[in-house]
């Protein structure tokens, strides 16, 4: 009964022994299987906030906001536009109206008519130098950057290209921006030079006498329709796309009305100048986020903006001749617009139509929009750039992952493996606190067991179990005697395996056979018999 207590008690300390001594060397390591795990949990986590953000669109967030953006940008500069250019085409009307009755009293008074303006040049002088006063005045209140008379009469018809030419009178503002200046820098491109010398006004560096209408729409197509059509002053106004006025540089947008007397006599045009100038410093897109974003004013033909006739603004830095005359619309699903030239040219952006004119109005068929554009490249580059830092995000945060899981596992196993390596020894009778209650209570409890079973063998041998493992000895077979004298020596089953040259699962084996034949359960069941023979002289061989 003694015996088998012990034997029991014995099994007891080996399996608990063994398992931690020799199978864990075939398998992972408790340090590395915590890594893994907390390898595993990193990424389990940083997928699943790969897919809610892929869920919840976060990913497609960079072509979002900049959709958004070029969006909020395109409906804040057509809302300005949209309100200047109505404010200009009324006040087109209004001085068209206001002039048209002024010359109409002066002629009255002079007893002539129009066409009797054509032998009378001082007359036309002094008609336009009445009017000086009431068109700088105009300027100033509209705030645009030319004011223009042109009258259907020309200083001497016998003179060349008399056809084409006609007398007038054209005020440039050259600091249309510089809206409360006190003195702004006014100038006369057209007219009469006394006019200038009269009000301290100095003459355009591209100053003519008269305006050539060989090719001015702005000029011929207001007078074409008051002739045509019974319509309202107010629906006889014209926008004329952006183009270079002869003998200047500049390219301008016109906004032009027939002057009509209460006869109904077509005395000539008036109206406002809106520069290229004017137009790029008033309507600027913010370029914090694109420094090549620009908008563009242009006349449209269903799927076709015509840059040709387009007014420009923006940090694109192009010249204008260099562009395609035309840019092919084309819409992308669930994206931008994309914008075409012939020159390998295109833009992404937005675009919304701009209503110049009532829908009653001789020119009504004109279509106008309002686009706000960047150069591809320069949007893609930005997705890529947010792609990059997404990517770099989460790299550094699986990075800071696996540095954490090296670091938390070494910590939390460090405590354990201090414990195993107390389990392993074979003096349990100290046994220092390794911080882990279960480790603690499984190294005292096997410390008092294994004092128990010495205790047990110090009072009573059992002579007739030794006597029987004395003469199972020489029933092993060379192969397990060969270990089973290794074993003699205290060597560990996976030392024997280093000595005899041979794999862990060949001594498991011999073990096994050794252990059957001994009528043994464990490893110190075995060397407790061993040692209990060489106490007693009995020989081994």
């Amino acid at each position: 009964m003694i015996v088998g207590e012990e034997v029991l008690v014995v099994n007891k300390l080996e399996q608990i022994k063994q398992e931690y001594k020799e199978t864990g060397t075939l398998g992972l390591s408790m340090g590395l299987r915590l890594f893994l795990f907390l390898i595993l949990l990193v990424f389990t986590m940083v997928l699943g906030i790969i897919v809610i953000l892929l869920l919840t669109g976060t990913f497609t967030a960079g072509v979002d906001e900049n959709k958004k953006l070029l969006q909020n940008e395109l409906n804040h500069i057509s809302q300005h536009i949209s309100q200047y250019y109505g404010q200009l085409s009324v006040q087109t009307v209004d001085f068209s109206r206001n002039l048209a009755t002024s010359i109409e009293k002066m002629l009255l008074e002079k007893e002539i008519d129009l066409s009797g303006l054509q032998n009378n040049p001082e007359i036309l002088e002094e008609i336009l130098t009445d009017q000086f006063d009431r068109a700088l005045f105009s300027l100033e209140k509209s705030k645009s950057s030319g004011v223009f008379i042109i009258l259907d009469a020309t200083i001497n018809n016998k003179l060349e290209k008399s056809e084409t030419s006609r007398a007038g009178l054209f005020i440039k503002n050259m600091e249309p921006n510089i809206l409360n200046s006190s003195s702004p820098t006014i100038v006369l491109l057209r007219g009469f030079p006394n006019i200038a010398r009269n009000n301290s006004l100095p003459l355009h560096a591209q100053w003519d006498m008269e305006f050539d209408i060989s090719k001015a729409p702005y000029f011929h197509l207001p007078m074409e329709y008051a002739h045509k059509e019974s319509l309202p002053l107010s629906r006889l106004y014209s926008w004329t796309p952006a183009f270079t006025l002869p003998g200047t540089s500049e390219e301008i947008m016109l906004c032009s009305a027939p002057l009509i007397d209460s006869q109904g006599n077509i005395l000539g045009v008036c109206g406002f100048e809106v520069s290229a100038m004017l137009f790029k410093l008033s309507y600027m897109p913010d370029y914090s986020t694109y420094s090549r974003i620009f908008c563009v004013l242009a006349p449209v033909s269903k799927d076709t903006i015509f840059t040709s006739g387009a007014m420009f603004s923006g940090g694109y830095s192009f010249k204008k001749n260099t562009l395609s005359p035309i840019l092919n619309i084309e819409e992308r699903r669930n994206s931008f617009y994309s914008y075409e030239g012939g020159k390998n040219e295109a833009f992404l952006g937005f675009h919304v139509p701009l209503e110049l004119y009532p829908k009653d109005s001789a020119f009504a068929d004109q279509k106008w929009s309002l686009a706000i554009m960047v150069p591809e490249e320069d949007i893609k580059d930005t997705l890529v750039s947010s792609t990059l830092r997404l990517a770099f995000m989460f790299t550094l945060l699986m990075l800071l992952g696996i540095l954490l899981s090296f670091f938390l596992s070494k910590r939390y196993i460090k405590p354990i493996t201090s414990g195993l390596d107390i389990i392993k020894s074979n003096d349990l009778s100290e046994t220092p606190k390794t911080g882990i209650l279960e480790i603690n209570e499984l190294i005292e409890y096997l410390a008092s067991q294994s004092e128990e079973i010495h205790k047990k063998t110090e009072q009573e041998t059992p002579s007739a179990a030794l006597n029987e493992f004395a003469r199972n000895i020489k029933n092993l077979s060379p192969a397990e005697r060969s270990v089973f004298d290794l074993y003699v020596q205290q060597y560990t089953a996976k030392e024997i395996a280093g000595i005899l040259c041979l794999s862990i699962n060949t001594i498991k084996t011999h073990t096994k056979r050794i252990y059957t034949k001994l009528n043994v359960s464990s490893r110190e069941e075995l060397l407790l018999y061993i040692s209990m023979l060489k106490e007693a002289g009995k020989d081994l061989k």
